[in-house]
């Protein structure tokens, strides 16, 4: 593991330190606020940690251009504290797995495929007929690539990963383990007492620089494609249904839902839980809070959240109003009881 001087390290992030008596103390390598002591840099980029920071006995910290806190480790000021901390993982980390280029004994490769320079092709992989694999992709182990499919250069598809046939990877992507890519659009017509299966015949397009993450299903469509726009990323358990369009450098949060044929545009962001219905558009750069519904299409640079989602403001207000139910209760019972309310009935004349 390399060492580097708090001057050196400061250099390679573009960053800048006060005194120059502090630039040759080493720095051995990262570690977060809670965990560093002397010797690592880490990084402060939340407020809310201000005294994790203020406690840290890290050699260097990482730390916006307008922070002057008094602290123990020596203050880098960066542009984006997260980002560079990001640089400084890349010079510490371990040296990342490489795969040899070649096929494995064990992977079973059909007919007409065609597989570029330095392609690595690891154990039990299936690679079926008239399949295409970009230069310097690596399939990893026990993965599926079906009829057809075509698979960009500098693609990183980990282990147990499913390529539905036809289907269209640019270059580029990373797909983590578990992801379905092309299974069938979930597509029944209730006829005679029986759902009957609609043919899903599309494909899954996927744009450059789109990473998906773990035990993510991405439905083939009806017809057409689903499609998935150049820089988006995908967590962890996130459904993408049939004729789904996803725009450019989009974020789609862990267990969000999209049903069918809905569109998004580019930058939007869904966090963690999200559920979409179908045949709906979401502008570009608009935001939907956590475990929030969508009901109805949205338009551009919006914040929303609830279910049904709401613009963020109102939905607070109301979350508001419903915590205040208990002591307006309360309160109307205790003005029913000095009322006497209701009244006694009236006696009938006699």
């Amino acid at each position: 593991m390399p060492t580097l001087t708090v001057q050196e390290l400061a250099a390679l992030v573009g960053g800048q330190f006060v005194s120059a008596a502090d630039g040759a103390k080493p720095i051995t390598g990262a570690a977060a606020l809670a965990d560093a002591g002397e010797g690592p840099c880490t990084f402060f980029g939340n407020a809310k940690y201000l005294s994790q920071l203020k406690a840290s006995r890290a050699t260097a910290a990482l730390v916006p251009l307008d922070f002057h806190e008094p602290i123990s480790p020596v203050a880098i000021r960066v542009e984006n504290p997260s980002l560079a901390f990001a640089r400084v993982l890349e010079i510490f980390a371990p040296e990342p797995a490489h795969f040899a280029p070649g096929v494995h004994p064990t992977a079973v490769v059909g007919r007409d495929v065609l597989l570029g320079e330095n392609v690595s092709v690891q154990p039990f992989v299936v690679i079926e007929d008239g399949a295409c694999i970009g230069a310097n992709t690596v399939l990893g182990a026990h993965g599926y690539i079906g009829h057809g499919a075509s698979i960009g250069t500098d693609c990183q598809i980990a282990p147990r990963v499913t390529v539905g046939a036809r289907c269209v990877l640019g270059s580029r992507v990373i797909i983590h383990s578990g992801a379905v890519l092309g299974s069938d659009g979930f597509g029944f017509e209730f006829s005679g007492g029986r759902h009957v299966k609609i043919p899903q015949t599309g494909i899954v397009q996927i744009d450059d620089d789109v990473e998906i993450g773990a035990n993510v299903a991405i439905d083939r469509a009806r017809f057409g494609r689903t499609w998935i726009q150049e820089g988006t990323k995908i967590d962890n358990l996130v459904q993408i249904a049939h004729n789904v369009v996803v725009g450019k450098h989009c974020l789609i949060v862990a267990q969000a839902g999209i049903s069918g044929s809905t569109r998004l545009g580019n930058y939007v962001t869904l966090a963690g839980q999200v559920g979409v219905v179908g045949h709906i558009e979401i502008g570009d750069q608009t935001i939907v809070a956590a475990q929030s519904g969508v009901s109805k299409s949205l338009g551009p640079k919006q914040v929303v959240f609830g279910c049904p989602a709401l613009p963020l403001r109102e939905a607070k207000e109301q979350i508001a109003h419903i915590g205040r139910l208990p002591k307006l209760y309360a309160r109307v019972k205790k003005l029913e009881q000095h009322a006497a309310w209701p009244p006694p009935p009236e006696q009938p004349e006699t």
